[in-house]
């Protein structure tokens, strides 16, 4: 890996640019991050403008990896849950621009989130991937457990079913 640095991201005009490229970019990549092909810019950046209004009210972190002046991947730690879910985080949004894949961006990404969960006392990462050109590899690399597949969960940006897989992963100390 080179030298990234991974922060959280705020709300500025740049940040919700580069973000809205990068969350197209995945798209049009046949990527399943819940949205469909062809995602026009400002859906993108409406997304991350509330994704970023969330972080505010601390319900989630958006953290990115920065190659300069660069973002070049992101990923989301939700910790808004429900009440009786307090020691739990849901790992989501885990993307890498095209340039940038191969590098181990995500694995850091996932670290820090990983990290930032702990922080918040979170015992339970949980996430999931899609069937079809997901991230299980990673996932399973970075020590999450596989729980099972739902079939034909959600539709592939470009049209047809995938499946999904879920994850968890303990972290941290003892549970509530």
């Amino acid at each position: 890996m080179f030298n990234i640095k991974i922060s959280a991201l705020n709300p500025s005009p740049k940040v919700l640019e580069m973000l809205s490229e990068i969350l197209v970019e995945t798209v049009a990549q046949n990527g399943s991050v819940g949205f469909m092909h062809p995602l026009e810019p400002e859906k993108a950046h409406t997304f991350w403008e509330g994704a970023l209004k969330a972080a505010a009210r601390g319900e989630r972190t958006v953290l990115g990896a920065w190659d300069g002046d660069v973002l070049v991947g992101t990923v989301t730690l939700l910790l808004e849950c429900p009440p009786n879910q307090p020691h739990r985080a849901e790992i989501a949004k885990m993307m890498t621009r095209l340039s940038h894949r191969g590098r181990g961006i995500a694995s850091a990404l996932l670290r820090e989130a990983e990290n930032l969960a702990v922080q918040h006392e979170r015992t339970l990462l949980v996430l999931d991937t899609a069937t079809d050109g997901g991230a299980s590899s990673l996932y399973k690399k970075m020590g999450f457990m596989l729980t099972g597949e739902i079939p034909d969960y959600a539709l592939k940006p470009y049209g047809g079913l995938t499946g999904t897989l879920i994850y968890w992963k303990r972290i941290g100390g003892s549970s509530v």
